[in-house]
């Protein structure tokens, strides 16, 4: 791009593109919130989110040049392992093309036909709030190890056993007594 600094929360996507300009960095997760509340903070060194983004005008027949954002980001998360509360490391990464279109009536109508994403083109747009969307659909649904570094507790005994297995014969039980006091 020019010789001034490209600010990634304030970018110019349609400038980008044009110029076929490539950009990348590093953001603390601290400052991507919303994803800092997903990871549990061990006691290692501070997590961080590589980005690195692309633009492209891709050349149409008879039309106006597509705007493209070629998107990649990386981080390492401690997430909370659904069977034993302990945490699971995970990497979470994207690499995903991004077509950007004039309008949001326009984005919502070829969303709906493409497999790509395509977005509203802004004047500016907030690289930062972008990737922490991305990172934030790309996290696991379920995390959890594939076997649990600590020992799942078991029930005690049978009966306990027996009782979780169905909790129907609580319900029998209470009806069993309420139809004997009439």
């Amino acid at each position: 791009m020019n010789a001034k600094p490209v600010d990634a929360l304030r970018l110019d996507v349609a400038q980008l593109a044009a110029e076929g300009a490539e950009l990348a960095g590093q953001w603390p997760l601290s400052e991507l919130t919303r994803l800092a509340d997903m990871h549990m903070a061990g006691d290692g060194p501070a997590a961080e989110v590589q980005w690195q983004v692309q633009g492209e005008l891709r050349p149409v027949t008879g039309g106006a040049a597509e705007v493209w954002l070629h998107l990649q980001a990386q981080v390492e998360l401690d997430l909370c392992c659904q069977r034993c509360l302990g945490p699971v490391h995970e990497t979470v990464t994207i690499a995903k093309p991004l077509r950007f279109v004039s309008d949001e009536a326009q984005a919502a109508a070829l969303d709906a036909e493409m497999e790509d994403d395509v977005l509203a083109l802004e004047r500016t747009l907030d690289l930062r709030e972008l990737v922490e969307d991305e990172l934030l659909l790309a996290l696991p649904l379920v995390p959890r190890h594939a076997e649990c570094p600590v020992p799942l507790p078991m029930p005690a005994d049978d009966a306990v056993a027996d009782e979780m297995a169905n909790p129907f014969a609580a319900l029998a039980q209470l009806k069993t007594r309420g139809s004997g006091q009439t």
